[in-house]
């Protein structure tokens, strides 16, 4: 490839610099030298480009990871609720790229490298594209923050930055370290609550994000191992310090906000009793549980006070 570039070069330059005398070629020919090896520099660059692989993701939190860690010349699509509102952990951002249908056919014909599913993804679609050869990588559902560290490996690995993750990681350990440092001054028992009285259990992201952090999650005395459905009494008799919820305000759209709103739980927990992390940052064992884990250490300090 030197060879090669030394020739373009020495070309391009040569009536322009090199004069007849032998003598007075030292500084051209050094010129030559510099120039020949910033062309190296730049044809090994866009060949490392080229070899970079181009992946396609028809899973929510796969999208995540992969918009975090991947060039975007690298990113072909994204699932089909990567642009949704209510679901998406950044729509503008995810906007940047095709949105796919979830279906085989319209990521056949983009001929990826190799394509981002979770375990839960339409089982049909993830066996059709493996009949058609091309390379599916499934993520489990992440359980603990350990889980969630080694898919940031593995995705910085798959998409060939492995520097990324590891600052992602470190990301991440800072924030795990801020909220336990706000932890440290007072241990609470806290039950996280979702609509309709859904409590995560003791094989949770969120009790792991919880026990990380340094708190006990109340719902562990119900028994629910990934988790459950808890009766307003069951929840009352508990007797957590905080609940958490995932938005605040007072206005019932639907019966399963309205469970959030009962004049029981209104009254045991006040805003004063909630601490509130929205649900986009912990749906995912994605990019934002740094922001999770802040959130919630900046909740406690207003619920402390």
């Amino acid at each position: 490839m030197a060879r090669d570039c030394l020739g373009k070069v020495t070309t391009m330059l040569h009536a322009r610099f090199l004069p007849s005398s032998a003598s007075k070629c030292e500084r051209p020919r050094s010129v030559l030298v510099a120039l020949t090896v910033l062309c190296c520099i730049g044809l090994q660059s866009t060949s490392y480009a080229a070899e970079l692989p181009r992946i396609a993701s028809i899973n929510l939190c796969t999208d995540q990871w992969l918009v975090t860690l991947a060039d975007p010349d690298q990113i072909l699509g994204l699932s089909p609720y990567s642009r949704d509102p209510a679901r998406s952990w950044d729509p503008a951002k995810a906007a940047q790229f095709p949105k796919l249908s979830g279906e085989a056919e319209d990521v056949l014909v983009l001929k990826p490298d190799a394509v981002l599913a979770g375990r839960f993804t339409k089982r049909a679609t993830r066996e059709l594209l493996k009949e058609k050869g091309l390379r599916v990588v499934e993520f489990d559902a992440a359980r603990s923050l350990d889980d969630v560290k080694k898919q940031i490996r593995q995705m910085g690995e798959l998409v060939q930055h492995p520097d990324r993750a590891a600052a992602e990681i470190t990301r991440l350990n800072a924030a795990i370290a801020h909220a336990r440092e706000v932890v440290s001054r007072r241990s609470y028992r806290v039950l996280a609550l979702s609509r309709r009285g859904w409590v995560p259990g003791g094989d949770s992201l969120m009790n792991s994000l919880l026990a990380t952090a340094g708190l006990s999650n109340a719902a562990a005395d119900l028994g629910f191992k990934l988790g459950g459905f808890a009766s307003l009494e069951a929840i009352v008799s508990l007797r957590p310090d905080f609940l958490l919820v995932s938005e605040a305000g007072d206005v019932a759209e639907d019966e399963g906000r309205a469970f959030l709103l009962h004049p029981a739980l209104e009254h045991f927990y006040p805003a004063s009793k909630r601490i509130v992390v929205p649900e986009k940052l912990t749906v995912c064992g994605g990019p934002r549980l740094s922001e999770a884990l802040d959130r919630l250490a900046s909740e406690l300090e207003r619920v402390a006070h």
